[in-house]
């Protein structure tokens, strides 16, 4: 009698085994930072996943690094990432052409709990190339704007020429009743707008912290502050969401590289409530 075949651990199934993806489309977001659009080369022809969760992107003989999915939750026909180019890896992938195959992992990690904010009122803060994280969030939010009370978009960007995704921000305060803030730490004379930190622009009168969630993303030290300006505000630390991607390796919690005190970010995080995480976030050099 014929043996059965032995299970396949290393399939699909497998979250250590890359899958080859084919980059369909390619675009300039800014000087250092591009959009990416996947798909997979086979199997499976969608590649569903929650606003918040990352994939390990590999380039075939380079290395491999973890990036936030940027694209719309309700197209999981095509995998989009937007990327800085700021290394090797991110080089390799963000050099890609049409065409290319690039090994995908995931997608991994809880996302933004964008269900809690349903019937109260949003405030979403970005920082840089945060906002590429929190895209999906923004998606999902104005595919439901009905479910939703006032959506406030605080972004901040180094200069106007880093202002990521500029054309969708303007889209989006026009057509969907978001509240688009956007401010810059340097500008020429003749930028219009709000110059300073992300908190300058932050929702203040107004603001009912009994119904109101926020999410932010950006640098750490943007974020911190962020969160002692929305608690100034009465929002309590549970009701505040923040994304800690830093330091991820192999996604699932094995390497220890993204361990923050007990934590893990890949495989707890990257979102955590900020009651969850605050004490941690009180130690110098964690």
């Amino acid at each position: 009698m014929a043996r059965p075949p032995r299970p396949d651990r290393t399939g699909p199934s497998d979250p250590m085994r890359p899958s080859p993806f084919v980059v369909r489309r390619t675009g300039r977001e800014l000087e250092d930072a591009v959009t990416l659009e996947l798909e997979p080369e086979r199997g499976a022809r969608e590649f569903p996943f929650q606003p918040g969760q990352f994939t390990m992107v590999y380039a075939m003989g380079v290395g491999e690094v973890p990036l936030s999915i940027s694209g719309d939750p309700e197209r999981p026909e095509r995998l989009v990432h937007t990327l800085r180019i700021v290394g090797a890896v991110t080089r390799a992938i963000g050099g890609s052409r049409r065409g290319t195959v690039l090994g995908v992992r995931g997608p991994f990690g809880r996302g933004w709990p964008w269900e809690s904010a349903v019937g109260k009122d949003v405030v979403v803060v970005a920082g840089g190339m945060g906002l590429a994280p929190l895209r999906p969030l923004l998606y999902r939010i104005l595919g439901a704007r009905g479910r939703f009370g006032k959506v406030t978009l605080s972004y901040g960007a180094r200069t106007p020429e880093g202002i990521l995704f500029a054309r969708e921000l303007e889209k989006w305060r026009g057509r969907f009743h978001l509240d688009v803030r956007v401010t810059v730490d340097s500008a020429p004379s003749g930028w219009r707008g709000a110059v300073g930190p992300v908190t300058t622009v932050l929702p203040g009168e107004g603001i009912d912290p009994a119904r109101t969630v926020a999410f932010a993303c950006g640098p750490e030290v943007m974020m911190r502050f962020a969160v002692v300006e929305l608690r100034n505000r009465g929002l309590g630390a549970d009701q505040i969401f923040v994304s800690m991607e830093r330091n991820m390796k192999c996604a699932v919690g094995f390497c220890g590289h993204c361990q923050f005190g007990p934590t893990f970010i890949c495989k707890d995080g990257p979102v955590f409530p900020y009651s969850r995480i605050d004490a941690l976030a009180r130690v110098r050099e964690l």
